[in-house]
Formats: C-alpha cells, structure tokens, sequence
C-alpha cells in the first residue's frame, strides 16, 4: 500500500538484470555466498540512479539439479544484498531444468521494483555544462567483464587461488557489487541530484546515457586511483585504454552529477555514508 509510505505522487521504476559469465568464477572459485548480492545490487543500483527506494525483489534461479546446499548459500546472498538495499525479499522461483542445464550448472537474474515521488525522478535532463562529476568507489569489476576477465586468466596461464593484493585472485574478482541504494536516499535529502548513472559497464557506455543532447562528460582518469585487479588485467591482456574503459569500471561504481556549488556538499555527504568518493 503505497499510500502508507507517505507518497503524494508515487511512480513505480523497476528493473531486471543477472550476473552474467561471473557465475563462471563462482563454480570455479567453489564461492556462491554472494552472488546473490550482485544479483540484487544490478537491479536495486539502477532503481536508486533514478532516485527511488526499493520496496521488493524476486529472484529466479535455473538449475540442472537441485543442490540444496549450494542454492541455501545463493538466497542467503540475495536476502543479504536485500538487508544492504532496505528491499523486501518478497519471492522467486528455482526451476529446475534437466537437459538444459548440466548437472552443477545455474543461472540467476532478479527483478526489483522501487518508487519515487514524481516530482524527485532524477533523469539527468537538468545536466548542464560546468555540473561537477563524483565517482562513488567500486569494490572491483563488480558484475561486468567476466568473459574477458576469464580470457585473460587463461591467456595468462594465471592460477584463481594465486595470492593477490591481500587475498587471492578469485578473491577479488568475486568481490559482490556495491550497493548504493540508502547512500543515495540518504544524500538525496540534503543536495539536489541532476542525474546518476550505475557503471554496469565502462564509463565510456554508461555516463553518456544519463546526459542530455549537447552535453558531454570530461573525466579525469588520474582523479582516483584503480583497485590493483584492473591494473593487472590490462597488462596481463595488453588491454587498451579506450577498451578498459568501455568494458570495466575501473573502481567508479556509481556516477553522481550535481552543480559545482553543491559538488563539496555532495562529497562530504557521501562521505558521511561512508564512500570513498
């Protein structure tokens, strides 16, 4: 009952996504506790870009065979990145699917749904040129690039349980996706958000959406330093620059847009919610 949440103008904003080839390195790492997390972050991140509050999620999971303790530990994940969101877990579906799926094998994708008041829907049409740009941290590629991050493990011959910067490689690579959701409300209260883009991909493909016709990004790329991962994947797949940027986030997970006046206000907010901006 919408009405009970205090909206004058609800709209709803839903969203859908999975987690693509990272599922991969979950069965090859044997770590399933969070990637139910990233499921849920791909769609609750998208919603909160809009400026709205996740109110549910479902998720759907297809199997080859039912295994129950390795399903036990993807809800466990989903109902955490939930928990982090302020989302209900209000269902799903596991199907299982012999002949589609290999014994062992498992898809996940998730659906959420959000509301904002009509008169806060944040769409980046008020974005205009000399408004500042803050990248919110990414904890690592997050859901994105795993078909590639896969290849260049084997081109380089490199071993997932290698030790890397303070854990292994698979460590960081199945670092779950930050979830932006209450930073975001929270900000919202206090500073004038003009648009807000989920770096699913690089930000080459993910700022320009949320910006309005005339209008392009500049970005500084010596403004924040890159989680070690990054740096090792490029010289490891002798990765172009422009390709870097176009398929990895490169530890920018969340892009916020604000004027320039309210650009310090805005960071020092964020930074009370605890982000690395």
């Amino acid at each position: 009952d919408l009405a009970s949440l205090g909206y004058k103008e609800p709209v709803l904003i839903s969203g859908t996504d999975g987690v693509g080839t990272k599922l991969m390195v979950a069965k090859l790492a044997n770590k399933h506790d969070t990637i139910g997390i990233d499921c849920v972050a791909m769609c609750v991140n998208d919603i909160a870009a809009q400026g709205a509050e996740p109110l549910f999620f479902l998720d759907y999971i297809a199997c080859g065979k039912n295994d129950p303790a390795l399903l036990e530990q993807v809800v466990a994940g989903v109902a955490d990145g939930c928990v982090q969101a302020g989302s209900a877990l209000v269902g799903g579906e596991t199907a299982e699917m012999p002949g589609m799926y290999p014994e062992g094998e498992y898809d996940l994708a998730g659906f959420a749904v959000g509301v904002v008041e009509k008169d806060q829907i944040i769409d980046g049409r008020t974005i205009q040129p000399g408004d500042t740009i803050l990248g919110l941290a990414s904890s690592g590629p997050h859901s994105n690039g795993f078909s590639l991050i896969r290849k260049v493990v084997e081109v380089a011959g490199a071993d997932w349980n290698m030790p890397f910067d303070g854990a292994t490689l698979a460590d960081r690579a199945m670092e779950p996706t930050r979830i932006y959701v209450k930073q975001v409300l929270e900000v919202m209260k206090s500073v004038k958000i003009k648009g807000m883009a989920h770096i699913t991909g690089g930000l080459v493909e993910n700022v320009p959406r949320v910006l309005p016709e005339g209008v392009q990004a500049v970005i500084d790329g010596k403004s924040w330093t890159r989680p070690a991962i990054f740096d090792w994947l490029q010289e490891k797949g002798n990765i172009d620059s422009h390709e870097m940027h176009r398929v990895f986030n490169n530890g920018i997970g969340l892009v916020v847009i604000v004027s320039a006046e309210d650009a310090e206000k805005a960071r020092a907010a964020f930074e009370a919610q605890g982000e690395k901006v």
